[in-house]
């Protein structure tokens, strides 16, 4: 066994040895920060742009947004160097992406270190205002009269448009047809126009076309009313069960040191707090989360667990 003096003689050396994990955070941030996003114009770019707005002064570094495709984000910051200056804010896609490809080129679990839930907003169903049907309860009743006659939009394979069309289409029963769009723009110009009957889209998205009467809200997809739309009924109080709710975390690459993931948490959740940044937010249908890394964990994971299931039983094949 070793003697007092030889563990003296050790611990005397480890005293002299840097701590690596605080010498990091001591020297973070020493260059500009980059918060990969999804397409401009959506809600997680909305919200990732107001997080890097805020986080500029207390960081005392610029941070820009660098919008990727939902199979490309991630994988830019799996692969970064992991010194906390390459971050995304990521919603259902993230999730969605390993589950239906067939060679997934990240695996949310394994590659990310989760930093905090930002936000989160619950999806809108809206039909044109041609759609004769004021609530989620006849317009159920108008597709299972009309098999195969009313369609949904969905602007991505990987969004939440998709996957709140495709719980509703399951739970619900219908036959309904998904018409997918390369855009959200053009997935509600399609549904103003007609050539669609309903579409879960982001709050931020058809506020204005719901103000000018172009669409019609019938529901929230959140289990509760949104305190961010109020009057608007949820799709559950028709569709016992139905929730959908979109979800924007932060995170980090693995092996990123504890060190610095502290102080980014301490950093956003301070730029989260603050009440001019919750009022954009709101503005835009956006919810401010906060809160423990430990939350965007969890969610991460029981929303692997529910989207595997809604995948395998709208029957979406891998690709």
């Amino acid at each position: 066994m070793p003697t007092a003096r030889f563990a003296a003689t050790i611990a005397c050396i480890l005293s002299l040895l840097p701590d690596t994990g605080t010498t990091h955070a001591q020297g973070f941030p020493n260059k500009p920060l980059r918060i990969i996003s999804a397409e401009p114009g959506g809600a997680n770019d909305f919200a990732a742009r107001l997080i890097a707005q805020a986080l500029t002064g207390p960081l005392g570094q610029q941070v820009i947004v660098d919008n990727r495709q939902a199979t490309i984000g991630p994988t830019v910051v799996a692969k970064a160097l992991p010194d906390g200056h390459t971050l995304i804010l990521t919603g259902s896609p993230f999730v969605i992406v390993p589950l239906i490809l067939k060679e997934p080129p990240y695996d949310p679990v394994k590659d990310f270190i989760p930093i905090t839930i930002a936000v989160s907003s619950p999806n809108i169903l809206v039909v044109p205002a041609s759609l004769p049907v004021k609530s989620v309860g006849e317009l159920i009743a108008l597709a299972k009269s009309k098999p195969g006659f009313l369609n949904y939009g969905s602007s991505s394979t990987f969004g939440s448009p998709r996957l709140a069309g495709d719980l509703f289409k399951t739970m619900a029963e219908l036959d309904i047809v998904i018409v997918g769009y390369k855009s959200t723009a053009q997935a509600i110009a399609s549904l103003i126009g007609g050539e669609t009957h309903l579409l879960f889209a982001s709050a931020g998205s058809v506020t204005a076309h719901i103000k000018s009467g172009r669409v019609r809200a019938l529901a929230v997809t959140s289990a509760r009313p949104s305190d961010l739309l109020p009057g608007l009924p949820t799709v559950a109080a028709s569709l016992p069960g139905y929730e959908y709710l979109s979800s924007f975390g932060m995170l980090a690459p693995v092996k990123t040191p504890v060190a610095i993931i502290n102080r980014l948490h301490k950093e956003i959740s301070q730029v989260l707090s603050q009440k001019e940044l919750k009022e954009k937010m709101a503005y835009a249908g956006l919810e401010v989360i906060g809160g423990p890394a430990e939350d965007l964990a969890a969610r991460i994971k029981a929303d692997i667990r529910s989207t595997a299931k809604l995948i395998k039983d709208a029957g979406i094949r891998p690709e």
